[in-house]
């Protein structure tokens, strides 16, 4: 076993409190155990579907900016397959890989999806670095998972010459991916709630690759001068927020989150 997957297996093991059982309900069985409450503001536009056409997307922000777009899909039934029970019936021996959450994603280790569930789903300290947290995104097995993802509607709003690509996560709260970038796509958050930090591709933010973006959040986003503060909002189900392709973005998950995002390439 990867030496940083037995290290974060017994430091769970220690402080393992009696009654960690997540709950039912809305959330999946997810949990909102060392949940953020502070959502932070949102000057991303927001979209009703129906208040907007796939036209009026192409030429307002295909190219140009963020949206966030509200109603675009019913994805119930998908919502559902993804809760804790059905995951772990349908997956939990099924091996998955797991990604160092710093920029670049230096390591991969291979896990068992049960073992990640019930081990390796916690809250992060705001001191663990990006190569220490491991994080389960992007690398599915598309053979295995097929079944899942063949329930998911995507958004419908498609890009000229453009194919769709999706990667499925989980992650606890507290966890996020730095500041990074690649092409266009949307993300969609299942279960719990995502915060997005988004800058235009001409204007870098100053970060640390290694530093989590708890610690961004923590240590250099109270002291952004007005001119130097991202777009951002907290997306919730039922919500998709969509980014141009180069734009530099990071995220924190604020709750346990279950995500997907459709990639456009």
């Amino acid at each position: 076993m990867d030496q940083l997957v037995r290290a974060l297996l017994l430091l769970f093991l220690v402080q393992l409190p009696a009654s960690f059982d997540a709950p039912s309900g809305d959330g999946g069985g997810w949990g909102l155990g060392s949940s953020i409450e502070d959502e932070g503001e949102c000057n991303i536009e927001i979209r009703d579907v129906n208040s907007i056409t796939h036209t009026q997307f192409i030429k307002e922000y295909a190219y140009a900016k963020p949206v966030i777009l509200r109603g675009l899909t019913d994805n119930t039934k998908f919502r559902f397959l993804c809760s804790k029970s059905n995951l772990l019936r349908e997956y939990g021996g099924k091996t998955v890989r797991l990604s160092t959450a710093n920029t670049h994603s230096y390591r991969k280790v291979d896990v068992q999806f049960e073992e990640f569930v019930k081990f390796l789903l916690t809250p992060q300290p705001e001191d663990t670095l990006g190569s220490d947290t491991l994080y389960f995104f992007g690398d599915n097995n598309f053979t295995e998972w097929h079944s899942l993802f063949e329930e998911y509607k995507a958004p419908p709003f498609s890009l000229p010459l453009m194919l769709p690509a999706y990667s499925f996560g989980i992650a606890g709260p507290r966890t996020g991916v730095p500041f990074h970038w690649h092409g266009s796509g949307y993300s969609e958050v299942i279960y719990g709630r995502k915060r997005w930090f988004l800058y235009p591709p001409d204007d870098a933010p100053e970060f640390h690759p290694n530093h989590t973006t708890l610690s961004w959040v923590s240590l250099s986003y109270p002291n952004l001068e007005l001119h130097q503060r991202p777009l951002e909002c907290t997306i919730r189900p039922g919500e998709v927020l969509y980014f141009p392709d180069r734009w530099w973005h990071a995220t924190l998950n604020l709750d346990t989150s279950v995500f997907i995002s459709t990639f456009l390439g």
